[in-house]
This record gives structure tokens, C-alpha cells and sequence, in this order.
């Protein structure tokens, strides 16, 4: 496999790893395990027994392991032929992988900071509109000043 064509399976093979690692670890589909593995990794009485559960909390750690597996699965090796292949494909895919769900991470934080912006303009226009609005308070808030 060219050096190009190894380049661009790892870029696409971060594509799932990160989803499914982001997946496991923040979306509400897997809030109760997650919540429950989050518990398990404060009040179990082993320090492996503690790590094991934190891994499924835990984008990062749990990108390795999904990594592991896309390696393994797809065969994928990265520069080298034989276990160093391997090596350098599963980190270079936990890397990419995780710059994923930084980009992905700092989007959503965009999107809902936008979201709250947009919500409390509305906020200040409604109570404009019906009159509620002191019109001190409404032209500090239209300002960005706190009111008082």
C-alpha cells in the first residue's frame, strides 16, 4: 500500500473510532452504563477494578481500545509491515481519533454558545415588545453590561 493510501485509511479509519469512542462516552444512549461504570471507578475497592471502569468514561482511554480493535479488525498497519505496523497505526489512529473529537467538541460548544446568544436576544426583544423591559436594565443588557 502507498504511503498516500496508508494516509488517507488512517484519516478515514479516525472517522469511526472517534464516533464510536464519543459515542460511548458522552451521548445520552449510553448515559446509564456510562453513569454506572463513572460510580464503579470511585467506590470500588481495587485500583484495576477503579481503571478498568474509568476507561468507559474516558474519550481518550477509550479511543485506544476501539483503535486497538479497527487495527486488528481491518489489518491496518501504517509505514511498517509486521507488529511495528501495527504499533504505529493504533497510535497515529488514537491521535487523529482524538483531534476528531476535540474539532467535534469545540463545535458543539460553538453551536450552544450561539444557541444561548440567540436565546437571550429574543429574551430582551419579547420583554421589549411587551413592555416589561426597564429601559435601563434592557440597554445595559443590549450593551453587555450586568444589570443591577
Amino acid at each position: 500500500m502507498s504511503l498516500t493510501a496508508q494516509l488517507v485509511a488512517l484519516f478515514v479509519l479516525a472517522i469511526p473510532v472517534a464516533c464510536a469512542a464519543w459515542t460511548v462516552t458522552h451521548e445520552e444512549v449510553f448515559r446509564e452504563p456510562r453513569e454506572y461504570c463513572a460510580a464503579k471507578s470511585r467506590d470500588c475497592r481495587r485500583w484495576y477494578e477503579r481503571k478498568f471502569f474509568y476507561l468507559f468514561t474516558c474519550e481518550y482511554c477509550f479511543s485506544h481500545y476501539v483503535a486497538a480493535a479497527f487495527v486488528a479488525l481491518m489489518r491496518f498497519q501504517l509505514l511498517y509491515t509486521g507488529w511495528r505496523g501495527y504499533l504505529v497505526a493504533w497510535l497515529a489512529l488514537v491521535w487523529i481519533a482524538n483531534q476528531y473529537m476535540s474539532i467535534y467538541n469545540r463545535l458543539r460548544l460553538d453551536i450552544k454558545g450561539e444557541k444561548i446568544e440567540h436565546e437571550l436576544k429574543q429574551e430582551i426583544v419579547e420583554k421589549e415588545r411587551t413592555g416589561r423591559g426597564g429601559g435601563d436594565d434592557t440597554r445595559r443588557a443590549r450593551a453587555g453590561a450586568p444589570s443591577r
